[in-house]
């Protein structure tokens, strides 16, 4: 049986001086989601996939483990066998294509289900650091419950695919394995972080509680000016305090604070791509309209599922709880 070492979460880690690779889970066949694609789904403007991709843009190479699709970043692809045989199958595929991927193996990989919405880069940085110090054989996320999460860790290369291929002897296959076969025979260690971090999306109430977090107050800027420098290119820290309190000077007060970081977005964009031509402008302008649409279809929905909840509680009927006017007369 592993040993186990809990890791406080303090402050972000900071970026490890180890490289590190990544394998993206996107299989599956969501059968909770009514077979919906479900790497595709779109939270916060952006789909789940390109989100987790976005946490672990640092790795070297990353291998996303599932039907191909277009992405927000470059990545290698991989199929498990047979297509939908579960984790520890996927996991493999990811392991084989990385074996057989251009460059050397870093000391660290990260394995991560593309169905993490508020995976941040931090938290990936965090595992690989706790790896670093730990010594062990993996390190795994701890949840807000004090649940292991397998499928949000950082693990050594040479072990991973050491206990793959004892399984796979030991049963003949790996499809249709549960994860703690394999998690049960490492030496692990184990870390806490947001606890949003390990929040997953495998039904419709989970997406919708997912859309909805990150449309809170404390979030929701945060989130946009994030899916704005994705969907436009953009690497860059924006000290968004300062920017509102600039635009606040400037206009005696921000009423709709997205509005002035996204047009600074949008002239950035433009800059690095295009020279600050109007050409640039138009597609950067393009495409932060488009992240805004989507957006606003995503708060309709909402307010629409909202609304038929309301509907379905309220009494049917004109005469229901109480006369008309015809039973008065």
């Amino acid at each position: 049986m592993t040993a186990g070492m809990t890791a406080p979460p303090g402050d972000p880690a900071p970026p490890s001086a180890t490289g590190h690779d990544a394998v993206v889970l996107a299989g599956g066949g969501a059968r909770r989601l009514g077979g919906a694609d479900k790497p595709a789904l779109s939270v916060g403007g952006r789909p789940l996939l390109d989100r987790v991709l976005g946490a672990c843009r640092d790795a070297v190479r990353t291998v996303v483990v599932g039907g191909r699709r277009p992405t927000g970043r470059p990545v290698l692809w991989a199929r498990e066998d047979p297509p939908g045989g579960g984790p520890l199958a996927a996991l493999d595929a990811g392991m084989r294509q990385l074996a057989h991927a251009p460059g050397s193996e870093p000391d660290v990989v990260l394995v991560l289900s593309a169905d993490l919405p508020f995976l941040s880069g931090a938290t990936v940085r965090r595992l690989v650091a706790a790896l670093d110090r730990s010594g062990r054989e993996g390190v795994l996320l701890v949840d807000a419950d004090g649940r292991d999460q397998p499928l949000v860790a950082a693990y050594r290369p040479e072990p991973l695919r050491r206990e793959l291929a004892l399984l796979a002897t030991e049963y003949g296959t790996l499809a249709g394995l549960p994860l703690r076969l394999l998690t049960h025979e490492l030496d692990l260690a184990r870390t806490e972080a947001d606890p949003l971090a390990s929040f997953d999306c495998d039904t419709w109430a989970d997406i919708t509680a997912a859309r909805a977090l990150i449309r809170e107050h404390g979030n929701v800027l945060d989130e946009w000016i994030t899916a704005v420098k994705d969907d436009l290119g953009i690497e860059l820290d924006v000290d968004a305090k300062a920017l509102l309190d600039l635009a606040r000077d400037a206009a005696h007060g921000v009423a709709r604070p997205a509005a002035p970081l996204t047009t600074f977005l949008v002239g950035y964009a433009a800059a690095s791509a295009g020279g600050g031509g109007p050409e640039a402008v138009a597609e950067a302008t393009r495409k932060a309209t488009a992240l805004a649409l989507r957006w606003a279809a995503e708060a309709e929905g909402a307010a629409e599922a909202e609304r038929a909840a309301g509907d379905q509680q309220s009494p049917q009927g004109p005469g229901a709880g109480g006369s008309t006017r015809a039973d008065e007369g």
